[in-house]
């Protein structure tokens, strides 16, 4: 396509074969933008794209919907993003209505043949390590192969410090379970790989799993902890035995216990006002539907 289209905290470059989404490092960007800096964002990666009014007046939306598994971004978040807070949403000016609608029509012309099915494999590049946050009981760093954790006095539970501080190869990782600093019981919790190469059970509550650091107030925040997880997840992916199903490891999504659990998380949202009516009605009805 060749063109830019510039809206606000974001502009997209349409490539030949991509989109290339660059954000803004305004005071009211929001920082998980700020963090990301610019992302590359595949054709083939997507699913659908929609245009619909924005949340504010005066605005409307650009939305392009990845395929689920293309990006470990999202799939690391799991539906816990703000709209506002939402890489793949681009708002504008509704005076730009009509040439939103013109690359809308663009973009769905490029989609790809797959677009309706899930990605084999990651298409979007996560954030880059070295990365590192502070939760509420320790520090977490990631060099891009060895994931780990150094308590705080101030703040690990005794069962943490008898365990003394961690490091997880990714090779041993199945997965990574991130739940929003936004509402109680945040945390991001490393899924040991079983025998069988699913992930094995959790070792109790966050706040006592050494493999789980424990988010609160100022810690563990959205922009620094989620791009973590997601090149997390990214590296896991790459670690997997030749052979392996690369949807193996990922969050069974057919257990009725695993959805039973997401459904209440995405109460707690719904109650914490970070999803609305709607949001929260499709989101649990796209989860029962998988049962």
């Amino acid at each position: 396509m060749g063109d830019v289209l510039a809206g606000i905290h974001a502009r997209w470059e349409f490539e030949t074969d991509a989109v290339l989404i660059r954000f803004e490092r305004g005071i009211r960007t929001p920082k998980l933008f700020q963090v990301l800096g610019e992302r590359r964002i595949p054709y083939e990666a997507l699913s659908s794209v929609e245009l619909g009014p924005g949340a504010r007046k005066g605005t409307v939306v650009l939305h392009a919907v990845p395929r689920p598994g293309a990006d470990p971004l999202l799939e690391a978040a799991a539906g816990q993003l703000r709209h506002a807070a939402d890489p793949y949403r681009l708002v504008l000016p509704s005076e730009r209505e009509t040439l939103a609608d013109y690359y809308a029509t663009e973009l769905r012309t490029a989609l790809g043949p797959a677009a309706d099915e899930e990605a084999e494999g990651y298409l979007v590049a996560a954030p880059p390590a070295p990365l590192q946050f502070k939760a509420f009981d320790g520090k977490v760093s990631f060099d891009g192969k060895v994931v780990s954790f150094r308590w705080f006095w101030t703040g690990a539970s005794s069962a943490k410090w008898k365990a003394g501080d961690q490091s997880f190869p990714v090779g041993e990782l199945a997965g990574v379970e991130w739940r929003s600093p936004e509402i109680s019981g945040g945390h991001l919790r490393l899924r040991r790989r079983g025998a069988d190469g699913a992930p094995a059970e959790a070792g109790g509550p966050a706040d006592q799993d050494p493999a789980a650091v424990v988010f609160g107030l100022g810690y563990g925040l959205v922009h620094e902890s989620l791009p973590l997880a997601a090149a997390v997840l990214e590296a896991v992916r790459a670690a997997e035995p030749a052979g392996t199903d690369l949807l193996e490891g990922r969050p069974r999504r057919s257990d009725p216990a695993d959805i039973a659990n997401r459904i209440r998380h995405l109460g707690e949202l719904h109650s914490a006002g970070l999803l609305t009516d709607e949001e929260f009605t499709r989101k649990k009805s796209e989860l029962l539907a998988e049962l």
